[in-house]
């Protein structure tokens, strides 16, 4: 994704529910500044994400993120599948990676195995050679804004076209920060890792452009707090999200209950 994704018309009301997961340090790093660890969790973090995936239709993530060795969105094996049927979701979620300027590798592992369809949101501006040899992988290939893809229009299309009711977002920074920024986020889960990586150029679970004023700062409410181990499982509710509100028929489902404390 290049850049922040621009704001864009309205949405329609009918947007999916919108959720972030993402896991952090102690001191409020993704990976460490070179890049070279990205997964900070241990495996009740992996299972908790398991989880998350089994709760909802579609998974949403960045072209950078998605580009990563072993980056698949799967659902995690026969026990969420399981999961996913008590549910009423489909065997496998909707698969869909944001690439403004059509910079996912189309050899990346995502596209490996394809068990499931995967969708690439690009801007009209991305190149035609590129947005081209995506279309020979890929599902879908969507284009969603002029310079920068356009959020708010392609969820509503997700969920007009593609029945999505529940999305789950998993980075990286730039995109959070967009979807955040954009008022498209309904819940935020968040796993704190008891470990301190600094790096003045480390990730954070929101990059980009950010806010200029403490007022203008997206308001959490704390749902749920639970531990494991040494790790903290945390659910924030996001007061009042600012577009595409959901329609009145259509309440926010209930939060997925996390992984019980020790």
């Amino acid at each position: 994704m290049s850049g922040e994704a621009a704001r864009g018309p309205m949405p329609s009301p009918h947007r999916p529910f919108v959720l972030v997961n993402m896991a952090m340090s102690a001191d409020g790093k993704t990976a460490t500044a070179n890049r070279a660890v990205n997964t900070l969790g241990t495996p009740a973090d992996l299972q908790n994400l398991y989880r998350l995936r089994a709760s909802t239709d579609a998974i949403l993530c960045g072209a950078r993120t998605a580009n990563q060795p072993g980056v698949q969105l799967d659902s995690g094996g026969d026990e969420f599948l399981r999961l996913r049927r008590r549910h009423g979701l489909a065997p496998h979620p909707l698969r869909i990676v944001v690439s403004g300027q059509a910079r996912l590798n189309p050899d990346a592992d995502v596209f490996h195995p394809a068990r499931a369809p995967l969708i690439v949101l690009v801007s009209e501006t991305a190149p035609r050679s590129a947005v081209a040899a995506l279309r020979q992988r890929a599902s879908d290939v969507r284009a969603f804004g002029q310079d920068q893809v356009d959020l708010g229009a392609a969820l509503a299309w997700l969920a007009s076209h593609h029945g999505v009711r529940r999305l789950v977002c998993e980075g990286g920074a730039k995109l959070n920060d967009a979807m955040f920024r954009g008022g498209w986020v309904d819940e935020l889960h968040l796993t704190l890792c008891p470990k301190v990586l600094g790096g003045r150029e480390a990730p954070t679970i929101c990059d980009g452009l950010g806010v200029p004023r403490l007022a203008d700062a997206v308001q959490l409410e704390l749902q749920q707090a639970r531990h494991r181990g040494e790790e903290l499982f945390l659910v924030y509710r996001v007061r009042s999200p600012i577009a595409g509100t959901r329609s009145p028929e259509s309440p926010a489902p209930p939060s997925i209950p996390l992984l019980p404390p020790d």
